[in-house]
Order: structure tokens, then sequence, then C-alpha cells
């Protein structure tokens, strides 16, 4: 059943609440957990829930081997490094700065591509860059960044390194042809990525050694199956009824969320430099993504 316009504006305000409350979830998951144990445990949580998903509305397919290179590249970019390089991140920066972190990828992903995929670079597209570029400058400047903090350093690093794997998947899933869709293809994408972190945690994480509790479960379980199952399932939806730079646009209200969730839930501070880089990079990105053309 098609839904309605307002229906449809609803789904999306929800995945932009969803996903922002979410980053601050997943830093309190990596207080309790091992990072690469809980974004495995996020993927096969998702994947099943998922493929039940599919399941339950008989759309269920399997993938051919013409799917393979969607499969991988986003299995592995997106859903293990991204998730991954995020969930370390989180150990050592605030919500609000990883968050604005972590949108920075189509600062990056606009000049890749103009240089790889001979994608336009137009006028808005160029300033756009520039202007997220210099908010990224006043982030990394060191009045708002200790330069002599090893962890911070760090995890600002792995941040940005997490921005650069969305990116390169963005970019190769530009590249490729699609034989399936992306909401036939998540479950198994989901699937292979939580298959290779459960093996890299049992290998460089040990044995999963955490203590049960209320908090645990329930923020494991909104990460599984509110932000990331039914995250994805919103934004296909929504995706069938915007376009595309109707909902990128909407999206950059998620790092706002993101910011004002940690200072809500956690009582993590928003200071000024935090304010004005963050104020730039969306700007930033609405204007290359203005730029774009409808879906």
């Amino acid at each position: 059943m098609r839904l309605s316009g307002p229906n449809v504006a609803a789904l999306l305000v929800a995945v932009v609440l969803v996903w922002g409350v979410n980053w601050t979830v997943i830093k309190v998951i990596v207080s309790l957990m091992p990072p690469i144990w809980a974004m495995g445990i996020r993927a096969i949580i998702a994947a099943a829930a998922l493929f039940a998903l599919q399941a339950a509305g008989r759309n269920l397919s399997i993938p051919t081997r013409r799917d393979l290179p969607a499969i991988v590249i986003v299995a592995v970019f997106h859903m293990v490094l991204f998730a991954v390089f995020i969930a370390i991140g989180l150990q050592y920066v605030s919500v609000g700065r990883s968050v604005v972190l972590g949108y920075t990828t189509p600062l990056w992903v606009a000049p890749f591509a103009w240089l790889f995929l001979k994608e336009p670079m137009p006028p808005a597209k160029i300033l756009g860059v520039l202007v997220g570029l210099t908010g990224l400058a006043v982030l990394l400047n060191p009045l708002a960044l200790d330069w002599n903090d090893p962890q911070a350093l760090i995890g600002t690093g792995v941040l940005l390194l997490a921005a650069l794997s969305w990116a390169v998947s963005m970019l190769c899933v530009r590249a490729i042809t699609w034989h399936s869709t992306p909401f036939q293809l998540a479950p198994w994408q989901n699937l292979l990525a939580s298959l290779i972190m459960l093996a890299a945690a049992r290998i460089i994480e040990g044995p999963l050694d955490v203590e049960p509790s209320w908090l645990l479960a329930a923020a494991t379980a909104y990460n599984g199956l509110v932000a990331t199952a039914f995250g994805f399932w919103a934004v296909t939806v929504v995706n069938t009824y915007y376009t595309a730079t109707t909902t990128s646009l909407v999206m950059l209200a998620t790092p706002v969320v993101g910011a004002l969730s940690s200072l809500i839930m956690l009582g993590e501070p928003i200071d000024l430099p935090l304010i004005i880089a963050g104020g730039m990079i969306i700007v930033g990105i609405a204007l290359g993504t203005a730029g774009k053309s409808g879906r």
C-alpha cells in the first residue's frame, strides 16, 4: 500500500530523528562493548529483521553473480569500515564533533566524482566544497582541537577515515550497474558485513566479554532494529516519493539532531567552534546537493 504525502513526510522526519539519536546510542554502546563486536551484532540483527520483512512481503530475492559487486562494495566500505571507524571514533570524540566529521562525506564525494567519474563540478558545487572544507578547518583548528591530546587526534583521524570510506562506497555505487534494488540487496549486505565484523572482532578484540544490562540490550536493539533495519526501509520508501535532492537536504538535519541528543542524553557540551564548523559544513553540503538533478 502506497503511503500518502503527509505520511511519507513524517517518515522522512522520523528517519532524521532516528539516525541523529543513533550517534548518541552508539556512543553508549561502545562504552559498554568493544566497537567491532558492537557493529557486528548490529549488522546481524539488521540482516535478520530485513530478511523477515522481505519474506513477509514476499519480495525476498536470491542475489545473482551480477549483484556481487553491489553487495561487496556496500558491505565492506559502508557497513564495515564506515560503521567500525565511527564506533571507534566515538570512544574518543564527542557525539557532536563525531557526527559533523562523519557527515563531511559529500565534501569528498564531489571532487573525487569529478576526478574519477568525470561528473561535472558546477560553480555551486565548487563553492559548497570550499565552504564545507573551511568549516572542517574551523573544527580542526588548535582552539577547537587539542593537538596535544593523542586520543582526540586518533578519534578525529578515524572519523575522517569513516567519512572517506563512505565516500568510496558512494563513488563505487555510482560507477557500477545495479541489477537488483538497494532494498533487495540490503539484508545480504548486512549479512556479509556481520560475518566480516564478527570474525574480525573475534581475532582483534578476543571473545566477547560484556556485562549484560537492560541499557545495553535496549541500545543494541535500537541500533540494529530501529536505526538500521527500520531506517533503511524508511529511506527506501521516502526515495520513491521525493527526489534525491529533497531527501539529501532534509537529511542535513541529522547532525543537528545528533548534537542535541548528546547534549540532552549525555550532557556533552556544544561549543561555538562546533556550531560554526557544523553550520559551514551543512551549508557547503546543501550548496553542492542543491545543484544535483532529481532522481
